[in-house]
């Protein structure tokens, strides 16, 4: 189709012509932003735990005076959750994977490095790699006679300055610190004190995901055991359908072996994982929501615009109709025109989407937009603009020569 006539009916109708092109160009800009966020939040929430998260539920507890002889305590507890039937393993774990409560360490290759190489989370209970159901894809797990007592450590650093501890490190860890390099035997650094690492995880999310999704992973287990205190978790691994009664049991068992404790939170894996991603759920939420608004009031900006052209060039198609054009080339006239103004804008509103990932790289650390996503919105505007100018175009088509070239 010749497009002279077109371009020359747009030229006579500018001011229109050109808020339409506005309109879909910011439609465009935020419409390939809002689908990459949620592209990134999508993926986000379907990070790996490396937990057997279906097997697993955690009771915190906290007590309401000191503990007395804690080590005992602890190691009745849990022999007691142990004997609860469907209980495969427990254990009293620092810190569980997606709780934003995070004991991190900075890690170094070198004691003699000013800056360390990364920042690594710190995982520690007894029997926590099988309770928390982690994939152990090199070297071994932790011996008997490695485990230490964290509160003996605590106030005797020495034990850790002659006698090397041994500790396990996720696979993306490795990675960063050794790449192309089999971790086991190395050493870290944490200050003045050193570890050999004897094992490495396939993963083993962070509580917390301050420091970005890329450190994720960078976590690491000491053979240290808890001992009872002011926000103790006890983790316990059952079957699926065991987790509820699992659960109900074990808060019984604890409140029976010390009545005065506080029962803080029960709850299970499923529900720690929804519960942290709660945000990111809601910003998928909004961020579709707003798409689906500016697709919508977009379409109809196309259809009243349409709408109004028919209106106003009902005697022009009628001419043409009385000169031989076929109700086709009416459709197709119209459907051509609004092709060019959704393509001008489609075009602005690509240039308006790399500035305005760039503003957001800037301001809010996120990552830079893929190519990729710019044809996504400009289908879909394309698509759109074709289906919502489909009927004021065949109204227009059915127009009747003589009924329009009589209409002044």
């Amino acid at each position: 189709m010749d497009i002279g006539p077109i371009l020359s009916t747009l030229r006579r109708h500018k001011i229109t012509a050109f808020l339409l092109v506005v309109e879909i160009a910011l439609t465009c800009a935020i419409v390939c932003n809002a689908v990459f966020l949620i592209s990134q939040r999508l993926e986000r929430m379907q990070m790996p735990s490396g937990v057997a998260e279906h097997q697993l539920v955690m009771v915190q507890v906290t007590n309401t005076a000191p503990v007395k002889d804690a080590m005992a305590r602890s190691a009745a507890n849990l022999a007691a959750l142990r004997r609860i039937p469907g209980v495969r393993k427990a254990t009293l774990a620092s810190q569980v994977p997606f709780t934003n409560s995070s004991s991190n360490a900075s890690i170094k290759l070198d004691p003699k490095q000013k800056l360390p190489t990364l920042n690594a989370t710190q995982y520690m209970g007894e029997d926590l790699i099988d309770t928390f159901g982690v994939q152990l894809v090199a070297g071994r797990n932790f011996r008997p006679d490695e485990y230490m007592d964290f509160d003996t450590v605590i106030h005797n650093m020495d034990l850790l300055r002659t006698r090397t501890p041994t500790v396990i490190i996720t696979r993306p860890m490795a990675r960063r610190l050794w790449p192309g390099e089999s971790p086991l035997g190395k050493q870290i650094y944490m200050g003045p004190i050193s570890a050999r690492v004897v094992g490495v995880v396939k993963d083993l999310v962070r509580p917390s995901l301050f420091l970005g999704d890329n450190a994720a992973q960078w976590s690491m287990i000491f053979p240290l055991r808890r001992n009872v205190n002011d926000a103790s978790r006890y983790v316990l691994r059952t079957d699926p359908n065991d987790r509820q009664r699992v659960m109900a049991a074990a808060v019984k068992t604890l409140r029976k072996l010390d009545p005065h404790r506080i029962i803080l939170e029960k709850k299970t894996f499923d529900a720690i994982r929804a519960d942290f991603f709660r945000n990111d759920r809601a910003m998928t939420g909004t961020l579709l929501g707003v798409i689906i608004a500016l697709l919508t009031v977009t379409a109809l900006g196309i259809v009243g615009l349409a709408s109004f052209w028919v209106a106003q060039r009902r005697r022009t198609i009628g001419v043409r109709r009385a000169l031989g054009a076929t109700r086709s080339d009416i459709l197709r006239y119209f459907q051509t025109e609004n092709f060019l103004l959704a393509t001008i804008g489609i075009a602005l509103g690509m240039v308006l989407a790399w500035g305005i990932n760039l503003f957001l790289m800037q301001h809010y650390e996120l990552p830079r937009l893929p190519w990729e996503y710019l044809p996504i919105g400009a289908v879909a505007l394309w698509l759109i603009g074709q289906v919502a100018v489909l009927g004021p175009a065949l109204r227009a088509s059915n127009v009747p020569p003589v009924v329009a070239t009589r209409s002044v």
